[in-house]
């Protein structure tokens, strides 16, 4: 089959312009390909969904070379458009027996683009990093929980490390217990697999520079434990570790792309299971920060394993910036619904850093308020805090002081919940798809030190 040729044309063009509106496609008969016109408000975010689309939905009509033709148009926005021709080869049904694989994804595969300078091409590997590390973080999420169990996120760090240059150690439940990372081991105890703490190191700033320490939330199957969840979409707790696949992401990508920071990425991985050693309401239990916890509800889970990793942080590492994220509380969806994530954060600074990283990166985030007066719905009569404060409202504010109360009063702490847009309903499955949220988010933002 002849290479496929797309021409991309601006949405201010003439040609064609009574045939294709902006921010669509056409299939050609004459050469064989596509003409594609960009959106009016044209981002890199857009481009590159409209391009994943095309790439999804025309998958028979490409083959597995195409040629890009694009004028005069703006590098970074042809890069995103061959970015999301590469995110549209991604296919969910790796296990169906009559898996049929996309002409992009074969090894041999190109993708030849003109018009470009030098920054141009640099744009493009940059694109194309990032999708290829996006494309097997949302694998990753979308895996089965009976694949992907604690020790199978380890071992995906340990390999990204040894491929991309940046240190990976992982500690098992002997380790963890030395730790005392109890909380991590309290969630692990109904499970049949043991718990995994991974911990990774980038070394790309100088080596007096404090480093960014993000901890993602590894629960690689959520039942609620003994506070067990109705069985309505239960099967989509397999992606309630979308947190950690943002980390294991954003640290390859900090390596691929010699970001010249550094960065600590931690990741507490355990499922949540029942059985009859599980932990229970009423449960006092002890975490590394030494604080004890009144367990209210065992499907406040994630907000424990959490704590435990941003008290290592801050105990190890000392780091500039400590932040969390995670698909923490159904009150983020409530209030957010599927266009963004919740960020919380007394750091103003930061806050506007992020909101801004959202926008170039088109993973948004919106704040919600951090003021201590929620923190007394987590008053406990028998323990330091509560894990829930037992009320149906202001939840992920309640995960926000919750998790603040172990970062031992870190000035830079960032919490980010994800869980309406980890995972989301969208034109490539016919069920909710991981999206691999966080990774662009992060990388946008860790960019930007470089700048400042």
């Amino acid at each position: 089959m002849p290479a496929t040729p797309i021409r991309l044309l601006s949405a201010t063009d003439k040609t064609f312009a009574d045939t294709l509106k902006p921010g669509a496609y056409l299939r050609t008969l004459d050469p064989a390909g596509f003409l594609v016109r960009l959106p009016q408000d044209a981002t890199p975010a857009n481009v590159r969904g409209l391009a994943r689309l095309l790439s999804h939905k025309e998958a028979d009509y490409l083959s597995k070379d195409v040629t890009i033709e694009s004028g005069r148009l703006k590098p970074a926005l042809v890069a995103a458009f061959v970015g999301g021709l590469q995110l549209g080869t991604y296919r969910p049904g790796v296990w169906r027996t009559d898996a049929k694989p996309h002409p992009l994804a074969a090894a041999d595969a190109s993708v030849v683009t003109h018009d470009l300078d030098e920054r141009g091409e640099d744009q493009l590997e940059r694109e194309r990093i990032l999708a290829d590390i996006q494309l097997r973080i949302i694998a990753l999420v979308d895996a089965p929980a009976n694949v992907k169990r604690p020790q199978y996120l380890a071992d995906y760090a340990r390999r990204s490390g040894k491929t991309f240059g940046y240190d990976v150690r992982v500690l098992d439940k002997k380790a963890c217990e030395k730790e005392k990372l109890g909380a991590l081991l309290a969630v692990n105890r109904g499970s049949e697999d043991e718990a995994r703490f991974i911990i990774m190191e980038y070394r790309g700033g100088r080596k007096r520079d404090r480093p960014v320490a993000m901890i993602g939330k590894g629960i690689t199957f959520d039942t609620g434990g003994v506070s067990i969840k109705g069985s309505s979409n239960l099967h989509l707790m397999k992606s309630d570790m979308g947190g950690a696949a943002a980390v294991l992401g954003t640290l390859e990508a900090a390596a691929r792309l010699r970001l010249p920071v550094n960065l600590v990425g931690i990741v507490p991985a355990t499922d949540n299971s029942v059985d009859a050693l599980s932990y229970k309401p009423s449960d006092v239990i002890t975490g590394h920060a030494g604080k004890t916890i009144e367990i209210i509800d065992t499907d406040a889970e994630g907000r424990l394993v959490m704590s435990d990793g941003l008290s290592y942080a801050v105990k190890h590492y000392d780091p500039a910036v400590l932040i969390d994220v995670a698909t923490l509380t159904g009150s983020a969806v409530r209030t957010f619904g599927y266009e963004c994530g919740a960020v919380m954060t007394k750091n103003k600074k930061l806050l506007k850093a992020f909101r801004k990283a959202g926008e170039r990166s088109g993973e948004l985030v919106w704040p919600l308020p951090t003021w201590d007066a929620y923190r007394a719905g987590l008053d406990s009569d028998v323990a330091d805090i509560k894990n829930y404060s037992g009320r149906p409202i202001n939840g992920a504010i309640d995960a926000f002081k919750f998790l603040e109360f172990f970062t031992h009063d870190h000035p830079a702490f960032v919490h980010f919940d994800i869980a309406g847009v980890a995972l989301k309903q969208s034109p490539f499955a016919k069920d909710r798809q991981a999206t691999g949220f966080g990774l662009r988010l992060f990388v946008a933002w860790l960019s930007s030190l470089k700048a400042e």
